[in-house]
């Protein structure tokens, strides 16, 4: 499974979909689903009815992605990247780009 290796925070870019090429954080992991909804992508419109919160009326907001469909992105190298685990000398576990052997959690 592909969601263990990204977070809540991470940026990613899009690789597949009508979003091709664009990048963004991500906001929410559904791993169950295998989709995460990613900030200002992926934009649908839902028609929502007044409640006792608010009005309602035509609401806009961020739908899921399939995780197959994003990368990590590397801020060293600036591209989608895999992301794989090194074992640390204080017997840690890290994140690290695999094209620049950049460690990503700092």
């Amino acid at each position: 499974m592909q969601g263990k290796r990204l977070k809540k925070g991470d940026m990613v870019k899009v690789i597949a979909g009508k979003e091709k090429g664009k990048t963004g954080k991500i906001m929410k992991i559904m791993s169950d689903k295998e989709q995460v909804v990613v900030e200002k992508l992926n934009i649908i419109k839902r028609h929502k009815k007044p409640d006792a919160k608010g009005k309602g009326g035509i609401v806009e907001k961020e739908g899921p992605v399939n995780i197959s469909n994003v990368m990590f992105l590397c801020s060293k190298c600036d591209k989608g990247v895999k992301v794989g685990y090194k074992i640390l000398e204080d017997s840690g576990k890290a994140r690290v780009c695999k094209k620049c052997n950049e460690i990503l959690d700092a």
